[in-house]
Parts: C-alpha cells; structure tokens; sequence
C-alpha cells in the first residue's frame, strides 16, 4: 500500500483551506489532517499532529508564516514546508529565501500542480515552480558588476559535473529530473546539490538559480 501523505493546512481565510482541504481529499494518498487559523495555531497543531507537509500562507495575524515556518523548521523532525504566496500582494515573500521552506507556489497554482508539488516535496525533492523562481530572481536582482562578478567566482568554485547540476536546478528543474537529464542516479544528484549548497554558501534551490542567473547562465 501506498504510504499516506499527512497535510496540515495553515492559512487564516477558511475559503482558502476549505478549497485545499477540496481540491486533497479527492486522493487517497493525501490526507488533511488538520487546520490552522494562524502561524501560531499551525506551530501548535504541528506538535500535536506531526504533519508530513505543511501547507503554509505567509501573512497571517499573531504569528506570519515566515515566523511560523522558522519555528517548525528548528524542531528535531520538522515537517516540509510549502509556503502559499501571491506575489501582487505579498512583498515578505523574498524573505521566505531565508527561512528554508521546501517549496514555494502561487495560491492560484492549478490543483494538480500543487498536488504533485505536495508529493514531491514529502518524498524529499524540493518543488520550486519556474514563475516562482523568475518572480523571486527578478525581484532580488539588481544587476550590479559586483553581484555578478560575486556569483561568477562562486560559480567557478565548482567541477563540471556540480555546475551542471546547478544549472539545472537554476532551470527549475527536480532532482529526478536532473537525473534523467545528465544519466545520473537520483541519490548522486542529491550529493552534486548538496556540495553545490555547501560551496555557494546557499540554504535553498532558489538561491542557485539566483547565483545562475546572476552569472548571466540561466
């Protein structure tokens, strides 16, 4: 059988979880276990209900997702995080960069992405859309010499085989995906990714594809 995913939706407008919680229960392999009004209420549900992926809003009253995600993250066994954004509306989103969440989707993404983003991310991979992508780089980027000179010397800290890795994730790109595309095994992939993140002194697949576009490789 297959494992059931656990889900518990964090975001304070019901329309909003009453349409996750919808669009979720039509697959048996998901299941919404709960419901939180605010970050504060998600951290406290987490504990009690031990999710395996948390779909996260960022603002919300009493405690922001921003807040909330950082505080999930910094348990012993933390959850996934997919953080839920409008970009229009939201200008803390870059922010989330920081934090570490495994995903990132726009609230009007169509259900059958943000399924398959909600099951990637709780088999490891994380989902990182390509409008989100170009919307956060397009955001951070000011075009400056020395930013890109920065990201063309990180760039060139690694081997052949990393920096086609990176270049790939900066394509938006999943690690299976990366490992069809350079014939390689989904377990090596995730070491190139993990020494790309170590060298590049990042904590998350946006920041690469910022480094990569940066650099004028994307």
């Amino acid at each position: 059988m297959t494992a059931t995913t656990k889900v518990l939706l964090v975001d304070d407008d019901p329309l909003v979880r009453s349409a996750l919680r919808l669009m979720l229960g039509g697959h048996d392999d998901l299941e919404v276990v709960g419901e939180a009004v605010d970050g504060r209420d998600g951290v406290q549900q987490a504990g009690q209900l031990s999710p395996d992926v948390v779909l996260m809003d960022i603002r919300m009253p009493r405690l922001n997702g921003l807040e909330a995600t950082r505080a999930l993250l910094a348990a012993p066994q933390p959850p996934k995080v997919i953080v839920l954004t409008t970009f229009d509306a939201d200008e803390h989103v870059v922010e989330a960069l920081a934090v570490g969440a495994d995903g990132f989707l726009l609230k009007d993404t169509p259900p059958p992405e943000i399924v398959a983003a909600i099951r990637k991310v709780a088999d490891g991979d994380p989902m990182l859309s390509p409008s989100v992508t170009r919307t956060l780089i397009d955001r951070l980027r000011n075009g400056d010499d020395d930013r890109v000179a920065a990201a063309e010397k990180l760039l060139a800290t690694l081997t052949e085989r990393e920096r086609d890795v990176a270049l790939a994730v900066g394509r938006g790109l999943s690690n299976a995906e990366i490992a069809a595309e350079l014939h390689l095994s989904v377990p090596t992939v995730k070491t190139h990714v993990s020494r790309v993140f170590d060298k590049l002194g990042v904590t998350n697949r946006v920041q690469i594809a910022i480094c990569v576009h940066d650099a004028g490789l994307d």
